[in-house]
């Protein structure tokens, strides 16, 4: 089957990684398409020709799914963020939770555990607490503006990059990922940049004033803003801050860095307060965290609560247990399960988040978490575990990746009672609970769904020592 080729009528009848459609062709051999649903008749088109499978796109919709639904958002289809806005959220929650499932199943190896019904999110729309937007001179122009006859002279936006499109930013109107005022606060801005000529940023160029910009807030209505310039314009800077400043008074803090770099990550930038105090506060079940420009905390709020409190209910905790926090990030779970807990052992790679968790623990009043920072692969070694108690309980939160081979290797020889896993990716979770099946029992898997509207799917699996 070559490039390009078109297949008039597939029957779509599953949900694939990533989101994509499955289906076959009259053949019999497996076809990835991409802009189509479960349950679609499609007409497609073959993008890519692999060994076991063919990646491919739907051009028509022949025959709609029963479970396919009008997508709310007009830049559906084109900003990516939100592929799934076509398909009904039960439908949704049933193949998140098939995928983690089979995962465990094909992947893992393991049949036979506790299948619990993934937790939906109440708010499946307008539940991020976090937004990061992109300047951009060059905006992407939609098919009716690039065949037109007409003039355009407004290239600048302020929004999303376009999958695979880097250097294109999509002008985004309106956004149904985070609450007002996110999209009054991100328009009032381009459109006071706009009016009083200030430059946004050409990424190909690297020219321009106006770089990112990323909006925060918390649980209690209170908003963050930082902003990236590539250059300094004091006299812009000022004007465009005390304008957004004055236009709404929810924003309590107000952030910015120079970033000449080629990338536009935070982290290594010196952060500026321009307004405020630099930080918000957020509460979790009578925790509290503070979270600055560059914190990792969990961007669906009430989804999170849902995910540490069944954390905590997975890991059963009388009291008397020693528990070790892999992966711990900024300390929140070790935190939540310290309580309850003798004592909490965190280890994590970004020195940040360590320093953070630190003051975390600190502004609690916790003092029965230990915090070290390292290469998990290298600080997990044998001298740490003859140097510290030996864990009833392990909770680990592993990036995407999953654990490092070194990682698993030490927890078979620390053998704890109970291994927590938290992932958001079941594909490598799989893979590491079969690296464990001959010394713990998978007892059970539990999908929690914390990104609506995506294919994106966080689980929590609790082994036990056989």
């Amino acid at each position: 089957m070559k490039k390009n080729a078109i297949l008039e009528r597939i029957l779509l009848t599953k949900a694939g990684a990533k989101g994509v459609a499955v289906g076959k062709t009259p053949e019999g051999k497996t076809l990835l398409v991409s802009g189509a649903v479960p349950g679609d008749w499609a007409k497609v088109r073959v993008k890519r020709a692999r060994s076991r499978y063919l990646e491919a796109e739907a051009i028509e919709i022949l025959e709609p799914s029963p479970d396919r639904v009008e997508a709310r958002c007009e830049h559906f289809g084109i900003c990516g963020g939100c592929k799934w806005q076509n398909l009904s959220y039960q439908k949704q929650l049933y193949f998140k939770q098939e995928e983690v499932f089979e995962n465990i199943r094909r992947i893992g190896g393991i049949e036979n555990f506790q299948k619990l019904s993934i937790i939906g999110a109440k708010k499946q729309y307008f539940y991020r607490n976090k937004m990061e937007f992109s300047f951009s001179d060059t905006r992407w122009l939609t098919e009716e503006e690039i065949h037109s006859e007409e003039n355009i002279k407004e290239k600048n936006a302020l929004g999303f990059h376009i999958p695979g499109m880097w250097s294109k930013i999509l002008d985004l109107k309106r956004c149904f990922l985070q609450e007002d005022p996110s999209d009054k606060i991100r328009l009032k801005v381009r459109d006071f940049a706009l009016e009083r000529g200030l430059e946004f940023y050409n990424v190909k160029e690297r020219r321009g004033f106006l770089r990112t910009l990323m909006l925060r807030q918390n649980s209690r209505g209170e908003w963050m803003l930082v902003f990236q310039l590539y250059r300094e314009e004091e006299e812009n800077r000022i004007s465009l801050f005390d304008y957004i400043l004055k236009s709404f008074p929810e924003i309590k803090t107000l952030l910015y860095a120079i970033n000449p770099k080629p990338n536009d990550s935070v982290y290594d930038l010196d952060i500026n307060v321009y307004y405020g105090e630099g930080f918000l506060y957020e509460e979790m079940d009578g925790l509290r965290f503070k979270i600055g420009p560059k914190s990792f905390f969990q961007t669906n709020y009430g989804q999170a609560l849902e995910l540490y409190r069944k954390t905590l209910e997975f890991a059963d905790l009388h009291g008397e247990e020693v528990i070790y926090d892999l992966y711990t990030g900024t300390g929140t779970i070790a935190q939540y399960v310290a309580r309850k807990a003798k004592s909490v052992i965190g280890i994590e790679s970004v020195e940040e988040s360590i320093a953070a968790a630190k003051e975390h623990a600190k502004y609690n009043k916790i003092e029965n978490c230990i915090f070290y920072c390292g290469d998990m692969k290298e600080m997990f070694s044998d001298a740490f575990l003859e140097n510290h108690p030996k864990a009833d309980v392990v909770i680990t939160d592993p990036p995407r990746d999953g654990m490092h081979r070194k990682v698993v290797e030490q927890l078979l020889k620390l053998s704890p009672q109970k291994i927590v896993y938290v992932s958001c990716n079941s594909a490598t979770q799989a893979r590491d609970i079969s690296l464990l099946r001959e010394s713990y029992a998978l007892v059970k898997v539990l999908p929690v769904d914390m990104f609506p509207q995506t294919h994106h799917v966080e689980s929590i699996a609790l082994l036990e020592r056989k």
